[in-house]
């Protein structure tokens, strides 16, 4: 005959005080402070997953507000009150399920009770559990009194549907969210348990435990119960794989891998294994889901590619790859071969964590091009800025010849030796075609070329030039100015010219000083 004094986990461990509730610090924080300054809302709204500590929570409260010398947050479990609470015996704290007590009727009757004061405690506690199923003629039944209660009335509401609760009885409430628990901080408060209970258990075992709940902690503490009865005093890792149809972290990361590195036919054996033991393939895919979204996470950390999963794969490759995770699922759940469509989603993840879009590709494509030679044989093209442009000199007079139009450019190399009262010229040479400035860019690059040699270059252009000179008046052969000028050129030069191009110097002309172009 079963002990009837036993109590299982989730009863046992359940917070009596603020100090003993798991992984709601918020929510803590929030009703002591309003406790310790006296700022207490008539009416609170606790919202969250299951097996949160919402109705816990609840009750804490309600122990915290009619305590001895209360309210206070710190209070004495053995009061008198507080006990009554626990065992549901105090006529001031009334818990309602909303799922059982629903209708007009029953929100008429809470509305009525509220009109009579406490009869034991400093206040009359209604906790209303699941009020999202109350129906709308009960919630507007509660509308006046939810927002002006008599002082002494307090309500609490705990739903997991606040979307289903009317918006005109949460603006009356003070809204609290209890948030799931993470998985260490279950498999901490189970690691408590099983050593207090005097159980032996791997911390495998409690890991796959709270990875089975979901964030609630007493999901956690029911399957826990569940597992002792199957394992007795020593739990492993493989009892839990084995009740529940969990694949090990381990055959997770395996798959994990494969799929990164396109091993198709790992992928395949793994799923041999996980029928043959008779997993849960959602379960699998859930946990898989969750290492990828772990790998995305890394990629974008680290700047856009991680090698978490066992292959290299860039941020959009993990991306695709959880969508399709993500789009198989459903085929699973509602295909008629859980199977075969569990097989096609690995295949198909395998085929997206391979390929790339094509705006990466441009991309790669570009920064490989960049700076790389557009022709055969040329050198790489250098970015580095430019050396800084030399002082100007002095412009002196230009000279003009008339000359035949050559076929190519030539280059007319002489050492200047200009007089020391005469600034350095520059020649230019006048063809019949229309005019163009001498200070080309191809000019440009032959001069600097050729000044390693300390050399005086002159560039005569294919196409016909006309270089203005500075100031002045035309003079022609036989003046003053002109014969001074033809005179200033370097030695030499004259007859260059004469002997290469068949040029006459035939005048001297002058340019607005805006036109000039900087000398040589």
């Amino acid at each position: 005959m079963a002990d009837p004094a036993f109590q299982v986990i989730a009863r046992r461990w359940r917070p009596r005080r603020f100090d003993e509730l798991v992984g709601q610090e918020h929510i803590v924080r929030t009703l002591r402070n309003a406790l310790e300054s006296k700022r207490l809302a008539h009416a609170y709204l606790f919202v969250g997953p299951r097996g949160t500590g919402k109705t816990t929570t609840a009750r804490v409260l309600a122990k915290a507000l009619n305590c001895s010398g209360g309210p206070k947050a710190d209070f004495s479990v053995d009061d008198p009150v507080c006990l009554s609470i626990e065992q549901g015996s105090c006529l001031d704290v009334v818990e309602i399920d909303a799922a059982s007590n629903r209708s007009l009727e029953d929100a008429k009757r809470i509305r009525d009770e509220c009109q009579f004061a406490p009869t034991a405690c400093p206040y009359k506690v209604f906790i209303i559990d699941e009020v999202h199923q109350l129906t709308k003629d009960a919630f507007n039944a509660l509308l006046k009194t939810l927002e002006e209660p008599p002082p002494w009335v307090k309500f609490i509401l705990a739903t997991t549907e606040a979307d289903k609760v009317l918006p005109t009885i949460t603006s009356r409430c003070q809204r609290l969210e209890f948030h799931p628990i993470s998985e260490e901080v279950i498999a901490a408060q189970l690691t408590r348990i099983v050593k207090a209970d005097g159980v032996t258990a791997d911390q495998q075992a409690l890991t796959a435990i709270a990875r089975l709940a979901n964030g609630g902690m007493r999901d956690s503490q029911s399957i826990l119960d569940q597992v002792i009865s199957f394992s007795g005093k020593q739990i492993t890792e493989a009892d839990v794989l084995s009740i529940y149809g969990l694949a090990s972290a381990q055959q997770v990361q395996d798959l994990g891998k494969a799929i990164a590195t396109g091993d198709g036919k790992t992928v395949l054996a793994l799923c041999d294994t996980f029928h043959a033991e008779g997993r849960d393939l959602i379960r699998v895919l859930a946990d898989l889901q969750v290492r990828v979204r772990q790998a995305v996470l890394d990629s974008v950390k680290a700047g856009g590619t991680s090698a978490y999963l066992g292959g290299s794969l860039a941020t959009e490759q993990l991306v695709r790859l959880l969508e399709c995770l993500q789009a198989g699922e459903q085929g699973i759940r509602q295909g008629l071969s859980p199977r075969a469509n569990f097989e096609v989603t690995l295949l198909k993840a395998i085929d997206q964590s391979r390929s790339r879009s094509i705006d990466s590709l441009i991309k790669d494509v570009a920064a490989a091009a960049a700076g790389l030679p557009r022709e055969p044989g040329q050198k790489k093209i250098d970015a580095s800025p430019a050396a800084p442009a030399a002082e100007p000199l002095s412009p002196r007079p230009v000279v003009s010849a008339s000359v035949p139009a050559p076929v190519a450019p030539p280059i007319l190399a002489a050492r200047p030796a200009p007089p020391p009262s005469v600034s350095v010229a520059s020649v230019s040479v006048e063809t019949d075609g229309p005019p163009l400035d001498v200070a080309s860019a191809e000019e440009e690059a032959i001069i600097a070329e050729n000044r390693e040699a300390e050399s005086f270059n002159f560039v005569l252009p294919a196409l016909p030039v006309t270089v203005i000179a500075e100031t002045g008046k035309t003079s022609f052969p036989g003046d003053k100015d002109f014969d001074e000028a033809v005179a200033s050129l370097p030695a030499g030069l004259a007859d260059k010219l004469r002997i290469t191009l068949g040029a006459e110097f035939t005048a001297l002309r002058p340019i607005p000083a805006g036109k000039l172009r900087k000398p040589l």
